[in-house]
């Protein structure tokens, strides 16, 4: 079975569907702003697969982002992308995906973006970091209000002791509400606004050569609840 074939199954796009009716509660009430993970999120041959044509940080023009905020890799050129991560990243933005979302967080008319901006791959190497932050809140081009992060890991075996916890933060940046350890097909999804303070701001302590993998997708609206946000920033 293909990639699309297993992602498009009946069987899969069942799963969702009960995933997002069984959890959206959860996810709506969740602290410190709406939020979950999922554990074995896709089907495992095609996260294998993904994993296994995952570009090495030296096999690709990766965007390097290197400051006092963040230390980390990005590729946002699906076109350039091996066909199994592509297949993933288009399924990501489909229409069984959206319903899946508009489920799970009560956002209607969830649009998706085919540009991926900001998105794509992530990879982090020993020693990278991300500081805690509040993600751009419109989409400059399609001139649409960011709404939801959708985030796969693709870390094997990954350790506690190696860091790189997804960290929420509560609204006056005070304190780590939540850590969730990157580990292989865990999927994490969260509300973005002008105060889902989030990140990994303790540098990655992975053994050389093992980095930290993920894909993301971001989601939009045309329009938003006016206590969610402050005036565009990125």
């Amino acid at each position: 079975m293909s990639i699309a074939e297993s992602l498009f199954s009946d069987s899969f796009v069942g799963r969702l569907a009960s995933l997002a009716s069984e959890n959206a509660h959860r996810y709506q009430t969740n602290s410190p702003f709406p939020s979950i993970y999922f554990d074995n999120f896709l089907p495992v041959e095609v996260v294998d697969a993904v994993l296994r044509d995952f570009p090495e940080p030296k096999r690709l023009s990766w965007t390097e982002f290197a400051d006092k905020n963040q230390s980390k890799l990005a590729f946002d050129l699906a076109e350039k992308l091996p066909s199994s991560i592509r297949e993933v990243l288009f399924f990501l933005n489909s229409r069984p995906m959206l319903q899946f979302l508009e489920e799970l967080t009560g956002i209607k008319d969830i649009i998706p973006d085919p540009y991926f901006v900001g998105g794509g791959l992530h990879q982090i190497e020993r020693g990278g970091y991300l500081e805690v932050h509040a993600d751009f809140n419109r989409h400059q081009k399609l001139k649409l209000d960011r709404r939801l992060n959708l985030l796969l890991y693709l870390n094997q075996d990954w350790k506690e002791e190696y860091g790189g916890h997804f960290e929420l933060w509560n609204r006056e940046m005070t304190a780590s509400v939540t850590k969730i350890l990157p580990v292989f097909n865990r999927c994490a999804v969260f509300t973005t606004s002008s105060f889902s303070y989030h990140g990994h701001p303790t540098p990655l302590a992975c053994p050389p050569g093992r980095t930290r993998k993920s894909l993301a997708t971001y989601y939009y609206s045309n329009g938003r609840p006016e206590e969610e946000a402050r005036d565009s920033h990125d």
